[in-house]
C-alpha cells in the first residue's frame, strides 16, 4: 500500500510539475525498450546503445545471451548505460530470467542456475520464495533492475512448443500458478526489481511457437487463462503485463479477429484494463521482431497499432535485422505521428504516465 501511495504522488507531482509537457521526443523514448549487439563498453553496439540512453532515445535496455560473458563485463555495460542516463527516470535493464531453458545468466558465466517453474511447483511456494530471492539477489547484484517474468500461462497443452516443451509454466490451475507467481514476484520485489507477468492472454493453449509465425489460440484457449493475471492484478502484484502476440477471435468482439492480442485494442484496453482492472498499469508487448508480427505486419504499421490498442512499451530484441539505428527510427515513428494526430498525442503522453508511475518504485 506504502508502494501504491508513493507511486500516486510521484506521477501527480510529476504531471503537475511539468514532466506531462516534456518533448515529445523524451516521452517516445520511454516507450522504448531494446537490444544490443556487443559484450563489452568498448564495443561500437555498446557505445551506441549507450548514447541511445543518454539522448533519450530509449526507456530501457534488453540484455540477451549474447550479451553475457562474464559479470565484470556485464556490470561495467550496467554502470556505462546508468551514468549516461539524464535525470530523472533511471532506464529499465531487463532480461529473461525465468529458470530452466529460459535463463540468459547461466552457470557458464558464473551465475547460479535455477530450475524450471514446472520443477519448482513440485517443492512448494516456501521453497519457490527461496529460490527466487537467490535469484533476485544475483540479479541485483549483476546490476540488473528488472527480469521478465514470471510466465503466468497455465500448463493447458501438455504438447505445447514453446511453454510446456520447456517447462515453463506452474501448473494448470490457476490459483496454484498464482501463488508460485507471487513467491517469484515478491522475491524480486526484495530486491527492487521489476516483473512482468507473461503472455497475456495465455500461450498455455497454443499449437504453435509465436517466435516463428502467426498463432491461432482462439479454438484452444479459455478465459480460465485469465485467472492468474486477474488475481495478480487485484492483489496490486502487477508491475508490468506482457501482451503475446497471440490472435484469439473472440466472436468478433471489437477487433479481436482483425489483431493479435499485442496489437488488439479489444484484448489490452476491454479486457486486461477495463475488465481485469489493470487500467493505471504498464503493458508491455512481447519482442516486436517476433515472427507472428514481422510475417504478417508492417515494421510501421505494427508500432502504430500497438500503441493505439494501449501498449506502453514496445519491446524489441534488436535481432531480426540487427542495427544501431533502430530505437531512433521507432522514437521517429512515434513522434512523427503523435505531431500528426492529437490522439496518438494523448496515448504516448498516457504511456509516459504509467512509465513514470512505475519507475518512481526502482
Amino acid at each position: 500500500m506504502v508502494r501504491l501511495l508513493f507511486a500516486g504522488l510521484f506521477v501527480w507531482t510529476a504531471l503537475t510539475c511539468g514532466l506531462r509537457a516534456q518533448d515529445l521526443e523524451h516521452m517516445a523514448g520511454q516507450m522504448i525498450v531494446v537490444g544490443f549487439q556487443g559484450d563489452s563498453v568498448a564495443d561500437a553496439g555498446v557505445k551506441a546503445m549507450v548514447a541511445d540512453v543518454a539522448a533519450g532515445r530509449v526507456g530501457g535496455v534488453m540484455f540477451l545471451g549474447t550479451n553475457i560473458v562474464s559479470e565484470p563485463r556485464v556490470t561495467a555495460i550496467v554502470s556505462a548505460i546508468r551514468a549516461a542516463a539524464p535525470d530523472g527516470l533511471p532506464p529499465l535493464i531487463a532480461l529473461d530470467q525465468e529458470g530452466g531453458k529460459v535463463e540468459r545468466l547461466t552457470a557458464k558465466v558464473g551465475f547460479k542456475e535455477e530450475p524450471t517453474a514446472a520443477e519448482v511447483a513440485t517443492m512448494g511456494e516456501d521453497k519457490a520464495g527461496a529460490i527466487y530471492n537467490e535469484m533476485a539477489n544475483g540479479l541485483m547484484e549483476w546490476g540488473f533492475n528488472t527480469n521478465f517474468g514470471p510466465v503466468v500461462d497455465l500448463n493447458v497443452n501438455p504438447n505445447n512448443p514453446i511453454i510446456a516443451r520447456f517447462g515453463r509454466s506452474y501448473g494448470d490451475n490457476g490459483l496454484e500458478v498464482t501463488g508460485f507467481a507471487d513467491a517469484f514476484i515478491r522475491a524480486h520485489h526484495n530486491y527492487d526489481l521489476l516483473t512482468a507477468l507473461k503472455h497475456f492472454p495465455g500461450h498455455g493453449s497454443s499449437q504453435a511457437d509465436s517466435h516463428k509465425g502467426f498463432v491461432d489460440i482462439s479454438d484452444s484457449w479459455t478465459p480460465a487463462e485469465l485467472d492468474p493475471y486477474a488475481r495478480l492484478i487485484g492483489q496490486g502484484m502487477a508491475d508490468m503485463v506482457m501482451v503475446g502476440h497471440l490472435f484469439a477471435d473472440e466472436d468478433g468482439k471489437g477487433d479481436s479477429g482483425t489483431y493479435p492480442a499485442s496489437l488488439s485494442n479489444y484484448w489490452i484496453t476491454d479486457v486486461l484494463r477495463d475488465d481485469l482492472g489493470f487500467k493505471d498499469g504498464v503493458v508491455i508487448t512481447d519482442d516486436m521482431e517476433m515472427g507472428a508480427i514481422r510475417e504478417n505486419f508492417g515494421f510501421k504499421q505494427a508500432i502504430l497499432q500497438a500503441v493505439r490498442a494501449g501498449a506502453d512499451i514496445l519491446l524489441f530484441s534488436n535481432t531480426a535485422s540487427p542495427r544501431q539505428t533502430l530505437a531512433a527510427e521507432v522514437q521517429t515513428i512515434l513522434v512523427d505521428e503523435a505531431e500528426r494526430d492529437p490522439a496518438f498525442r494523448q496515448r504516448v503522453e498516457e504511456s509516459y504516465g504509467r512509465i513514470v508511475a512505475m519507475k518512481s518504485r526502482l
